[in-house]
């Protein structure tokens, strides 16, 4: 299996595809994604372990509407079970997605605190040697951490990559966590201008989408979520097909 190389235009392709989806049962995937908002809010709001259970489970949900999306395109029913279908499948791998995911944003984290606050330190002590005014080694202080934080973005966006179709990789494929991230990285990784194209109309839909008290994302999180899987059938086209004798739906 290779990651295949598409054209610019394809990444506004995989929105209005996703959109194509989404307009095949708009009220069952808006009902889908509140009821996982509220999977979400509800999960995090247990301290320090509410959010490292649902970065562990996000590509087990996520799975699931792969599925959803695998099973509308190909003229199957849009049900609600489709929310914990990716239970029913791989759900080890998912998992682990979800953990390599979370090793690799908790070490990016880390850095950015040690270098942000190594600069905090180092300022200070500057400051002190040279006689500077307080102001002066906060503006230095403040240089460092933005150093930092665009330091962990540029982390951030590889683990990214690595993340974006790995569940669809898993749960449509079958294979392993390492081998799903390793092949959605390279697939991003040969599709940058498409995924750079997408970055950029998703953006601004989002900005549109959250001018009417933020109800248009009712309607783009699960457009975009859909555009993942045009994505990754475009991309992965020997990877589309499913699993023989897996079942998308659980019973």
């Amino acid at each position: 299996m290779e990651a295949q190389k598409v054209n610019a235009g394809r990444g506004w392709r995989w929105i209005a595809d996703g959109f194509a989806l989404f307009r095949k049962n708009p009220p069952i995937w808006i009902t889908l994604f509140v009821a996982y908002f509220l999977i979400v809010v509800v999960v995090s709001i247990v301290p320090v372990i509410g959010p490292l259970v649902m970065t562990l489970l996000a590509p087990v949900f996520t799975a699931g509407f792969m599925l959803a999306c695998r099973d509308v395109e190909e003229g199957g029913e849009l049900e609600l079970g489709y929310l914990v279908a990716g239970f029913k499948q791989h759900t080890g791998q998912l998992v682990t997605v979800g953990g390599l995911y979370l090793v690799g944003s908790i070490t990016i984290l880390g850095l950015m605190m040690m270098s942000g606050g190594g600069a905090i330190l180092g300022s200070a002590a500057l400051g002190q040697m040279q006689g500077l005014e307080p102001n002066e080694v906060m503006v230095g202080a403040m240089g460092g951490m933005l150093i930092a934080l665009l330091v962990a973005m540029l982390l951030l966006i590889p683990l990214l990559m690595a993340y974006w179709f790995a569940p669809a990789l898993v749960v449509l494929h079958g294979i392993t966590a390492m081998e799903a991230m390793k092949l959605s990285f390279i697939g991003c990784l040969r599709n940058w201008l498409p995924f750079t194209v997408y970055g950029v109309i998703a953006f601004v839909l989002m900005m549109v989408a959250m001018i009417p008290f933020g109800l248009g994302m009712l309607v783009l999180v699960p457009v975009l979520n859909a555009s993942i899987y045009r994505g990754y059938v475009d991309v992965f086209p020997a990877a589309a097909e499913p699993d023989i004798g897996q079942p998308a739906l659980p019973a």
